[in-house]
């Protein structure tokens, strides 16, 4: 009955929405600004960089604190730390205070990585990303990226993440939250998504 408990604690850990309260406190409603996601971008675009900063930080927070304290205290093992993980991603998309619509859970994944693998899989998807933004923008010939582009790099960026766990080999449970992680980014992202592959040139 205990994991029930640490899986709860740990959803409403990620159900906590710190960009969109700092963006009340600015007096922003985020859900009014760029494409209406309640996460950190939007708080920097409509609040300025340090409101950003501080969203970034405690959405990573929120991921890591009660993963890293949950794993190397031993508190939960094996497929309790799928559970406890994917809870606290699940809770930022699907948060009760915004009545069960969150944001796209990308700060908080890193965060969630970042507990779980001692920082090893945040940096190697950071790395992932900055690789996949590099090649865009040499290919967009230095042209600022779309929003679409972005939301397509960050799900694509899952899918090296999954070989470089399986290289480094991560048990069977943190495979199956990387599996949860990515659906779940393909799902907060779906609409960036459809509007990039439309976009696409067919042959």
């Amino acid at each position: 009955m205990i994991i029930l408990l640490w899986t709860a604690l740990s959803f409403l850990s990620g159900s906590l929405m710190f960009s969109y309260w700092l963006g009340l406190i600015a007096r922003h409603n985020l859900r009014t600004v760029g494409d209406g996601n309640p996460g950190a971008l939007n708080l920097w675009k409509a609040a300025g960089y340090a409101y950003g900063l501080a969203g970034i930080a405690l959405d990573f927070l929120k991921g890591y604190v009660p993963i890293a304290w949950l794993v190397n205290s031993g508190a939960v093992s094996g497929y309790e730390t799928t559970a406890v993980a994917s809870a606290a991603v699940l809770g930022h998309a699907f948060s009760p205070f915004l009545k069960w619509r969150g944001g796209k859970a990308i700060a908080v994944t890193f965060g969630v990585w970042s507990g779980l693998t001692g920082f090893a899989a945040s940096l190697a998807y950071a790395v992932i990303l900055a690789l996949l933004l590099a090649v865009t923008r040499w290919a967009n010939k230095g042209k600022p990226t779309t929003t679409e582009m972005d939301g397509f790099q960050v799900v694509f960026g899952m899918l090296p993440l999954s070989i470089f766990l399986l290289s480094m080999g991560y048990s069977p449970p943190v495979l199956w939250f990387w599996a949860f992680n990515f659906l779940l980014i393909v799902y907060t992202h779906r609409r960036e998504l459809r509007v990039f592959l439309k976009r696409m040139p067919s042959r």
